[in-house]
């Protein structure tokens, strides 16, 4: 009769556990990490069987052929533990988190047909536009105020939803081209879900915080083997569309529900400035790539080996001591936000990001130049030396845009 007793007591704090939001984000982070990592395996097993494995090529950071399915255990795992719970105290976010699993899955066989084919860019572009419009066109979900930058506040629909569309396009593609070495796009997006997370679970946005901790578990599982010498994995197209995806829905959700901060002393009036800090690193990053391509004269959408990532890497940094400098960088500036945003202005925190990103610039061509010592083994004098074809003058201009 005592241990029926015990059993009836333990299975009622066991149910009241469960109904528990914040138990409920723990559990399903744990979830997602555990049937990523039970997975990952079999992937790697199954993609050897059947030699879809990526091949290196000039861009790759890697000598060995690795499977590139990733994507498919992340995907997999967020939704499992994500729908653990049926979110029925929230509609409007339920319905919203619904709407994203939609535009996962497109992207989902998106990336998993482009890491098997390769997909023409165009018809790759739609199908992005595509899964977007259903969360932004039937979810209502846009941008729709600046927050005072420039002294602009409202924006009407006609801007606002282009706008929304051209940051998720934005974001999705940023994260695709950082995943150049082991763990950087994965701990990025980890740390930025976590965060996002976090916010969500404070402000009882639980359906939410719920899919943010689904991903980052996913992550941490997927990362295990992301920097295994022995059982590597990339999350190729597959994985990085679908966690670019969800980022841009975590950073436009976050700002959307702090425009009240005119009204509620606990939102954040300068949200847009941290949700681009918090994706500080794939922003500078592509900003830069597509910058110095334009300034070359070469198709900024051409692919090549000048992403930070591979100056690092020329540097004689590896994987690990690359992703970590940029993890670092993320967690750095957000520190520098908490310090600082209550003293500034949203334009003028605009004006340091773009300050920041000058340095971004300086830094890159320093360390490009410096690789290029080390390559060569040249002194610093004939570094900087750049002869002009017509004039065999030294244009400084011009080994500075060219070196960038």
């Amino acid at each position: 009769m005592n241990a029926d007793i015990l059993i009836d007591v333990l299975r009622t704090q066991y149910q009241n556990i469960l109904q528990h939001e914040v138990y409920q984000c723990l559990i399903s982070f744990l979830v997602a990490c555990a049937v990523s990592v039970t997975s990952i395996p079999v992937i790697i097993n199954i993609s050897g069987l059947l030699e879809l494995k990526k091949k290196p090529n000039f861009r790759s950071a890697h000598q060995q052929e690795t499977p590139e399915f990733g994507g498919i255990a992340i995907y997999a795992s967020l939704l499992i533990a994500h729908f653990l719970w049926p979110h029925t105290n929230e509609n409007t976010d339920a319905y919203l988190t619904s709407l994203a699993v939609v535009g996962l899955t497109i992207l989902f066989f998106l990336g998993l047909k482009d890491d098997i084919l390769v997909l023409d860019p165009n018809k790759k572009l739609l199908l992005q536009v595509l899964a977007v419009s259903t969360l932004i066109l039937l979810g209502g979900l846009k941008v729709d105020n600046f927050f005072g930058i420039f002294g602009i506040h409202q924006i009407p629909d006609l801007v606002s939803i282009p706008f929304t569309i051209f940051i998720f396009i934005a974001l999705i593609n940023a994260i695709n081209l950082i995943d150049g070495v082991d763990g950087l796009a994965g701990g990025i997006a980890f740390i930025a879900g976590l965060s996002f997370g976090t916010w969500f679970l404070l402000n009882h946005h639980f359906s939410m915080a719920c899919m943010a901790f689904s991903m980052s578990g996913a992550l941490l599982g997927f990362l295990r083997f992301n920097f295994s010498k022995t059982s590597k994995i990339f999350m190729g197209d597959t994985g990085s569309l679908i966690v670019g995806f969800l980022l841009a829905f975590f950073a436009v959700k976050f700002i959307r529900l702090n425009v009240t901060y005119i009204h509620d002393s606990s939102a954040f009036f300068n949200a847009p400035i941290l949700a681009v800090v918090l994706l500080i690193v794939p922003i500078f990053d592509t900003l830069r790539v597509f910058l110095v391509r334009i300034l070359n004269r070469r198709s900024p959408f051409k692919a090549d080996r000048n992403h930070m990532h591979h100056v690092l890497l020329d540097n004689g940094m590896n994987h690990f001591q690359t992703s970590i400098t940029f993890w670092s960088m993320t967690i750095v500036n957000v520190i520098g936000y908490f310090l600082t945003f209550k003293y500034i202005t949203n334009t003028q925190a605009f004006f340091v990001l773009v300050g920041l990103f000058c340095l971004y610039l300086l830094a890159g061509y320093a360390l490009k130049m410096r690789a290029l010592k080390l390559k060569r083994q040249l002194t610093w004098a004939a570094v900087w030396k750049a002869p002009d074809v017509r004039t065999q003058r030294y244009s400084w201009a011009k080994r500075f845009i060219k070196g960038l």
